[in-house]
């Protein structure tokens, strides 16, 4: 069983809360910056060791376009903040199922087998989850007024552990973001982008 945090050590504008693992070794679980004059949290990626944490609260505090908060040998979870009109962007990937759910606001998801035919269309909100077969185009738009907060687990792993990008575009120019070695990766055909 993990326990709770149980020690800080606090540095000028952070702080890494350590856990026990069932193993009785300790490791860096949460991190804590000050950000603007508050503070606020963000999941430590500590590898494929067990890990515990609050998704809803991680999620909706969450505010960069995407934060890895785990990365284990075989599956990989996500955070990310999409701003009004803004999207997680069109894309395949051909040997991962991929769950997508929101924890606020709303979006539109689209799906389908070609970029240009996307036939599966359907408004979400919080609480929804989006499934996406391996293999399938898809994308979601934030068709809100304010940010859309998403997890995302992906098996297996798609991005480097505890990777933080704060946009779209800083994601996207990321030429540092690949899985790691401990990861069980498939034969790994490339994603494609829209």
């Amino acid at each position: 069983m993990i326990s709770e945090p149980f020690k800080s050590w606090a540095t000028r504008n952070i702080v890494i809360a350590m856990s026990n693992d069932c193993r009785g070794r300790t490791s860096p679980a949460i991190l804590r910056r000050s950000v603007m004059g508050s503070s606020a949290d963000r999941i430590k990626d500590i590898g494929p060791q067990p890990q515990s944490f609050d998704i809803e609260r991680a999620t909706k505090e969450n505010t960069n376009y995407r934060s890895v908060a785990w990365s284990g040998r075989y599956l990989q979870v996500t955070l990310m903040s999409i701003p009004p009109g803004g999207d997680i962007g069109l894309e395949l990937h051909p040997e991962t199922d991929q769950f997508l759910r929101l924890d606020a606001g709303k979006g539109r998801v689209q799906m389908g087998a070609a970029k240009d035919k996307l036939t599966f269309e359907a408004e979400v909100s919080d609480g929804w989850c989006v499934l996406v077969p391996a293999g399938t185009w898809h994308n979601i738009t934030n068709i809100g007024s304010t940010p859309m907060q998403v997890y995302t687990i992906y098996a297996p792993a798609h991005h480097a552990p505890d990777k933080v990008q704060a946009t779209a575009a800083a994601a996207a120019a990321d030429k540092d973001d690949e899985p790691a070695v401990w990861s069980v990766q498939s034969k790994h055909a490339p994603d494609k982008h829209g």
